[in-house]
């Protein structure tokens, strides 16, 4: 008997270690475990003694999983287009919650980035949610007021938010300024690992992140972009004075350019290839009603020969000021 008291102490003693055990190889297994979440776990053993079935059981190992602070920013919205004395124009960001608890946010701007040409100009208010998800500001957009409706998110949930500025009426053609919204976690940052006892979801403790608890991200303007528009449009003229597009037709071509913006589009070229089964009008080429040769020479067209001939007329700079510019040719139906 002694010496099955003796084996049944140490089973005991065995057991008795195991939630230890347990608690210190503890994983999260698939997704991330959402915090508060209860972890429980006993151990048992069966066996035989003196032809006897048996079994003993652990003590239950129990804890709750902490919060993790952390976040992410990205910016959604490619570089903006402005022109010098521009208002209320917004960048879109996505906020992230990557914890594994509901967290508040605070938010705020920085419009003073080194290294950029100008600094934007924060509008009254300059942070916005994207409330219709139109990724631009829009009247139904609600407007961010620090300590009043910091966003709060469920773990993985996410909102768009913009950054809304005015663009200095001195800022010149060319020039970037950038704006950077910056988000931290409302229950504290810190180097990662740092640990805020009770302050968690549910009453966990709280441990920032990889991140320190806190996020940023940039988005830029950028000053005097061109925007250039094309149209073009054909008139058929045959022989008997009507539009039927047989052999022998003349098609008259016309192209409008049209830039627009405050910028300038630096060396326009354009160019047009005959279409197959025609040949070009010698003669023909205009730019703003007005003859170009078709030899590559002093003026601006010229018709480029070769296995597919080509009008090629070159515009140099052009800025909205110059207006529309339009370049007809024509073709005969082979």
């Amino acid at each position: 008997m002694l010496g099955e008291y003796g084996v049944m102490m140490r089973l005991k003693a065995y057991i008795a270690v195991l939630p230890l055990c347990a608690l210190l190889s503890a994983t999260a297994q698939g997704a991330t475990t959402p915090a508060g979440t209860s972890i429980s776990n006993q151990a048992s053993v069966s066996f035989v003694m003196a032809g006897v079935p048996g079994s003993a059981q652990s003590n239950a190992a129990a804890f709750l999983v902490g919060e993790i602070l952390d976040l992410n920013i990205t910016s959604q919205s490619p570089t903006v287009s402005v022109s010098a004395g521009d208002t209320n124009r917004a960048l879109l960001f996505r906020l992230t919650n990557t914890g594994n608890g509901t967290e508040t946010f605070p938010l705020a701007i920085d419009d003073l980035v080194a290294g950029d040409d100008f600094d934007p100009q924060p509008a009254t208010p300059a942070i916005y949610f994207d409330s219709d998800a139109s990724g631009n500001l829009s009247a139904a957009d609600v407007a961010y007021v620090p300590g009043a409706n910091d966003p709060t998110l469920a773990p993985d949930a996410s909102i768009g938010v913009l950054l809304v500025n005015n663009i200095p009426v001195s800022a010149v053609d060319g020039s970037a300024g950038r704006s950077r919204l910056l988000a931290r976690a409302a229950t504290g940052t810190g180097t990662p690992g740092t640990s805020f006892p009770g302050q968690g979801s549910g009453g966990t403790d709280a441990v920032v992140g990889a991140k320190g608890g806190q996020a940023e991200a940039l988005g830029q303007y950028l000053v005097g972009d061109v925007q250039v528009s094309l149209a073009k449009s054909v008139a058929v003229l045959d022989a008997t004075g009507g539009a039927s597009p047989v052999p022998g037709a003349r098609l008259n071509y016309q192209i409008v350019i049209n830039v627009t913006g405050s910028g300038t589009a630096h060396g326009f070229v354009l160019t047009d290839p005959v279409p197959a089964g025609t040949a070009y009008a010698a003669g023909s080429l205009r730019l703003n009603s007005l003859p170009l040769s078709d030899a590559a020479d002093g003026d601006a067209g010229e018709l480029v020969t070769g296995t597919t001939p080509t009008i090629r007329v070159a515009l140099g700079d052009l800025t909205q000021t110059a207006g529309p510019q339009t370049i007809a040719f024509s073709v005969t139906i082979n």
